[in-house]
């Protein structure tokens, strides 16, 4: 009887299989060779591998074992005054915009509430099924939008490495903290930014849940004057916008052409009290008269020359109100690309994120207030809240334009 002998494997051949054998090894071994503070994390590497959540991105971002986490709560400037109220998008970018600078500082990856509070106020397609019987988590999820229906996250991780608190990686951050005990996670408060990045109490932990102002996030750099200290600029978050309000920019960018714009701060800004004697005061005394068209087209005469296309971004409700600047000037409105916008807009964030990628990419822009000394505005009134409740003023006085 005949036997068939098993062919001998060639030596080249044998070498690699052995070492395409040793390199999977190596790869189940890696992560439970890197630590943290001595302690392995063996299932990071695996998670980038088989998971690849979407707002991680392993092209990008390669995972080592070994990251650190800064957590600043689930919803921004909560805990805090604004817990129950909401602010708007602008008050809401400067406290995120203070945490991401502190992860910048910590060298940390930092955990992103996955849902921005949408304040009704400036929210035209807000709560528009309100019961009074749902529960807090219900009118969170009506009252709120997903960061990243906002935000690129992974256009932000390119400079601050960023995570949802809905992903897969945070759920295992979290649970691999808890395992860790005081060696995995510690809640602070009041501890300064340098006792954090220098105190190895705090630098060698997987997690730092950071408890911020009671006030608002914000609160924790309100020493902006300190140039020294701002890592990110203003500018910084809204450059961030998601891919596709981007792309909606763009094509209404290249519609308008030519253009100059205009941000006119209007509803939410002009509100009046009566003092003790019954006279109308308020705490910006030449906005309302600044910000009506009459006026505009005095004040922007020295920089936008007749016949020139103006894009309006508004929060003015009342219809036709900018329409006597058309005697000089071609204006347009987001309204005027609701074909572009209509299927994807689904609140007024998303508007204004859109508004203000087109007001950036215009020739000329003219602000309602400056933000810096160079700046172009409506009025010369001060944006920030100077708690003077004056008389509103109607008419062109001495002060000079």
């Amino acid at each position: 009887m005949a036997f068939h002998r098993t062919p001998k494997t060639k030596p080249k051949l044998r070498s690699a299989i052995l070492l395409l054998v040793l390199a999977i090894a190596l790869l189940f071994l890696l992560p439970s060779l890197i630590s943290t503070n001595g302690l392995s994390l063996p299932s990071f590497r695996t998670l980038e591998i088989v998971l690849k959540p979407n707002n991680w991105t392993p092209r990008k971002r390669i995972l080592t074992g070994h990251e650190k986490y800064l957590y600043w709560g689930d919803r921004i400037d909560c805990p805090g005054k604004h817990c129950d109220s909401c602010e708007g998008l602008g008050h809401q970018e400067s406290s995120l915009r203070c945490a991401l600078e502190e992860a910048m500082f910590l060298q940390r990856t930092f955990v992103m509430p996955s849902r921005m509070c949408i304040n009704p106020i400036h929210n035209k397609k807000g709560i528009l099924h309100h019961s009074d019987n749902a529960s807090s988590e219900e009118r969170w999820a009506a009252s709120s939008c997903a960061m990243d229906s906002l935000y690129d996250i992974d256009l932000i991780s390119d400079t601050v490495p960023v995570i949802l608190d809905n992903s897969e990686l945070w759920h295992l951050v979290l649970s691999t903290s808890m395992k860790l005990g005081a060696r995995g996670i510690a809640h602070v408060e009041g501890v300064s930014h340098a006792d954090l990045k220098e105190n190895s109490h705090y630098s060698n932990l997987l997690l730092i849940n950071r408890t911020a102002s009671p006030l608002s996030w914000f609160m924790e750099c309100k020493d902006r004057n300190n140039q020294s200290a701002i890592m990110l600029p203003h500018s910084f978050l809204p450059s961030m916008v998601a891919e596709k309000l981007r792309d909606a920019a763009d094509k209404i960018k290249a519609l308008l052409g030519d253009y100059d714009a205009i941000h006119v701060r209007r509803g939410d800004k002009i509100k009046t009290r009566k003092d003790r004697f019954g006279v109308d005061r308020t705490l910006h005394p030449h906005l309302d008269r600044d910000t009506r068209p009459e006026f505009i087209l005095q004040r922007i005469a020295k920089w936008v020359p007749p016949g020139r296309t103006i894009f309006i971004a508004s929060n003015e409700r009342t219809p036709g109100f900018f329409s006597p600047l058309s005697v000089r000037y071609k204006l347009a409105y987001s309204s005027n690309y609701s074909q572009i916008l209509d299927p994807l807009i689904e609140n007024n964030y998303q508007l204004f994120m859109i508004e203000r990628l087109i007001m950036r990419g215009a020739k000329t822009f003219i602000g309602t207030y400056k933000e810096d000394e160079t700046d172009l505005s409506l009025t010369d009134d001060p944006k920030k809240n100077t708690k003077t409740w004056q008389i509103p003023v109607y008419t062109m006085d001495e002060e000079g334009r």
